[in-house]
């Protein structure tokens, strides 16, 4: 029934299994890739005929993660996969890139690769898996694809690189580099650094393209058992090559005067001009003619930008090759942002703000890892007026999410520790002018932005595009690309970093993969551009604000112990509640005890962190604290001195006086200054007011006389205490039958009590079996000795 073919590789100390012919057999080509226990299912399918009209090649790749694959239910409402998650949408660009430039140009035909990720194992990480399967599953659709390519993710520790790092080897790596290539070239790089040196950068592309071509020979071996018949192309070279001989007769000289243009609009108008001369000439012309004539055009102008770069090293706006176009910087652009900067360079403008938040602002990520929270967000918008145009505005592109994405990986490395600056950062670029290299607009206007708020990056950051432009052994890597050149150019080649190293690489290609050499020369041509840039923007703010805004949350971190803090959040959060609402601040803690006290208003943060203490420090004897008298009592009064914790003032420690009714001199509410006398072992404690000036805090002498001694001695010891009933046994706990409490001294008479009974009771027998009660005139019947011994009655 089925006819499974597979191939089976050793990558590092896993093993690739790229297996087909047993799930998805009506696309075109489909392959189960497996990593340990991570499997990816790619299916590719292929539209037979080209869309009328169609002068472009539709690819569209997606990638979409089954929480299943982890054993995990979605989050939220619906509680089923929906919209594409950022990490899906970066993914889906990170095959799409590598793959594109190896379609032969001239193919229209729609083409749909779809990647599932159906098991995740916490190792192997599902996006490489996802480029194998597509890349094989390409390689055998028959449809023509000039792969097959390999990828590979290198990590770096120690000196050494690592081949896949698993995600908790990813944790400690100083670099997260991806890249893609064919057996011979590379085409695709997508990195993240902690300052790392060009050098080292260049050598993890070429260790990961090492293990790449393993896994392209894994998909040709595959191929060869299982590649369906290749397709026929039409070819339409002999027609395009006439054509694009005869425009240039036509419109040549245009294009060429058109180029030579500085200012872009004037350089645009020049060129639509141009267009329109050649439709004109073709407008009688075969639809499919047109179609090649509208390519011939735009083959043209790449041949005349190409040849003025190569052969005379001129640009398109007079710069030579490594020159940066004119840059401007300005911070504190906006005065009610936490942070603000507006960066300019050449026709590419950007405007970045820098808002600041509290923990509660981060963003909350729900994947296959489970969920995860992110304290640092950068978010990119690329309006249509940027470049003069109408066109969509609404919901981010996937380019304006890999754009944000790009910038994101070049700051992140230089953010300080949580630590060391306890914010939710959230920076916003908004492209206002586009003409080549925005997202190292956003790098540079995001590090000043940052820098004006007062975030304290360990370095600013700035970063540059490159280009190539590539004509058989003949190059030339030209900086700060127009975005013209980018699109006639062979490469599009992103740097950034500090003065000390690389902090994100990325690279994009257009032909079949560029060489060690070549990039070499651009890492090294885009180290000079980045220290150029840099010292631009040291003139805007040379260094990080020592203060934040005015407008910015405050936020103060403290540490208690672990075993208090059921103390400071309270059952079911009734204190951390309280102190919110009591003193306006916001207030975190975490499970390993650390505070994050937030507000505008610093007496408001003051107010909270002083009640935090009080509740988790523990009481001093000998200590003056200020109170609020809690509740009042016959004998005194309970004052809470510090936050949960109250003690009580005994009618005698008051005043050095008698008081005779506590409420006369004390009333519920009222603020008291104590000094703590005692703690005892139950954890009750004795105050004193009247060791306390109550004005002004300070302890006092205590000048009342000690106590008189007691007529007839001490008191005995409670053991010797009689039975509190004349009647009692002796062998009842508390004592003798008869026996007074100890001592000499008697309780007296208390109220109309007597030997053997309470209250106005009904008679009742005593221990020996004597009537006790009172009669009828309230006179006791017999009284105890307990009641009528002693001195004192």
């Amino acid at each position: 029934m089925f006819d499974i073919k597979t191939v089976e590789i050793a990558l590092g100390d896993k093993t690739l299994k790229l297996e087909t012919g047993r799930v998805a057999r009506q696309a075109d080509g489909a392959v189960l890739a497996t990593l340990g226990e991570t499997v990816v299912l790619c299916a590719v399918t292929a539209a037979k005929k080209v869309k009328e009209g169609q002068d472009f090649f539709p690819l569209t790749v997606h990638y979409q993660e089954k929480f299943s694959a982890a054993g995990r239910i979605p989050g939220g409402f619906f509680k089923r996969e929906r919209g594409a998650t950022e990490k899906e949408t970066l993914t889906s660009r990170l095959i799409d890139r590598p793959v594109r430039p190896l379609f032969p140009e001239g193919f229209y035909n729609e083409v749909l690769v779809i990647a599932q990720v159906l098991s995740y194992d916490g190792e192997n990480e599902p996006d490489i898996v996802a480029m194998y399967a597509a890349s094989a599953a390409l390689t055998i659709s028959g449809v023509p694809f000039m792969g097959p390519i390999g990828a590979a993710r290198v990590g770096y520790k120690d000196g050494e690189y690592i081949l896949n790092p698993s995600p908790e080897q990813q944790k400690e790596s100083e670099l997260d580099l991806v890249m893609a290539g064919t057996l011979n070239a590379v085409m695709m790089v997508e990195s993240e650094a902690k300052e790392l040196s060009e050098e080292i950068m260049l050598g993890a592309v070429m260790f990961g393209h090492k293990a790449s071509q393993q896994v392209c020979e894994a998909v040709i071996s595959l191929a060869e058992k299982a590649a369906k018949e290749p397709w026929e192309l039409n070819s339409d070279k002999d027609q395009k090559s006439g054509i694009k001989a005869k425009l240039k007769d036509l419109i040549g000289k245009d294009i060429e005067a058109a180029y030579k243009l500085t200012d872009k609009q004037e350089r645009s108008t020049a060129l639509s001009n141009a267009r329109d001369k050649a439709k004109e000439a073709f407008a009688d012309a075969e639809p499919q003619e047109q179609l090649v004539a509208g390519k011939a055009v735009k083959g043209l102008e790449a041949d005349i930008v190409r040849t003025a770069i190569l052969k005379d090293g001129r640009r398109i706006d007079g710069r030579d090759t490594k020159t940066v176009r004119p840059i401007e910087a300005m911070v504190h652009f906006l005065p009610r942002a936490h942070g603000s900067a507006i960066f300019t360079r050449g026709e590419t403008q950007a405007i970045v703000t820098t808002t600041l938040g509290t923990k509660e602002s981060e963003q909350m990520i729900d994947g296959l890892e489970g969920l995860s929270y992110s304290r640092f967000m950068l978010h990119y918008n690329f309006p249509p007026y940027s470049v003069g145009e109408v066109g969509r505005f609404g919901a981010p592109s996937r380019r304006e999410t890999g754009h944000g994405k790009l910038a994101w990986r070049a700051l992140h490395p230089m953010l300080p520790s949580v630590e060391e600056f306890p914010y939710t950062i959230r920076v916003l670029s908004d492209i206002t002018e586009s003409n080549g290299s925005s997202s190292m607009a956003t790098v540079c206007g995001g590090s000043l932005a940052m820098m004006d708020a007062g975030v304290p990056l360990k370095r600013p950051v700035a970063g540059i595009a490159m280009g190539l432009i590539l004509e058989g052994s003949d190059y030339a890597v030209i900086s700060d690309i127009l975005g013209d050149e980018d699109h006639l150019g062979d490469m599009d080649f992103k740097v950034a970093g500090t003065s000390e190293g690389v902090t994100s690489l990325q690279m994009d290609i257009k032909v079949a993969g560029i060489t060690e050499e070549i990039m070499q020369t651009a890492l090294a041509q885009a180290k000079d551009g980045r220290a150029h840039i840099l010292g631009e923007m040291a003139k805007a703010l040379p260094e990080t604000r020592g203060e934040l805004s005015e407008h910015a949350p405050r936020i103060e971190t403290m540490q208690i112990p672990k075993d208090k803090i059921r103390e400071v959040i309270g059952t079911g959060g009734k204190v951390i509640r309280e102190i919110v609402a009591e003193t306006g601040a916001k207030v975190d803690i975490d499970d390993e005890g650390v505070i994050k006290i937030s507000s505008s208003d610093l007496s408001q943060i003051e107010a909270a962190r002083q009640w935090i203490q009080g509740i988790v420090a523990e009481p001093e004897v000998g200590t003056i604290y200020t109170g609020k008298v809690a509740n009042i009592v016959d004998f005194g009064a309970f004052v809470t001195f510090m936050p949960g914790k109250d003690g009580l003032v005994h009618v005698s420690e008051i005043k050095n006086e008698r008081v005779e009714n506590v409420r006369d001199v004390l009333e519920e509410g009222q603020e008291v200054k104590v000094k703590l006398l005692e703690v005892d072992q139950r954890g009750k404690v004795r105050l004193s007011m009247r060791l306390v000036d109550q004005e002004t805090g300070a302890e006092l002498e205590d000048t009342r006389p000690p106590r008189e001694p007691r007529e007839g001695g001490d008191r005995g010891p409670r053991g010797d205490r009689g039975g509190r009933g004349g009647g009692r046994d002796g062998d009842r706990r508390r004592g003798g039958g008869g026996g007074g409490r100890g001592g000499d001294r008697d309780r007296g008479p208390r109220g109309d009590r007597d030997g053997g009974g309470r209250g106005d009771r009904g008679p009742r027998r005593d221990r020996d079996g004597n009537e006790g009660g009172k009669d009828e005139g309230g006179e006791p019947k017999f009284a105890p000795a307990f009641l009528t011994g002693g001195d004192e009655d």
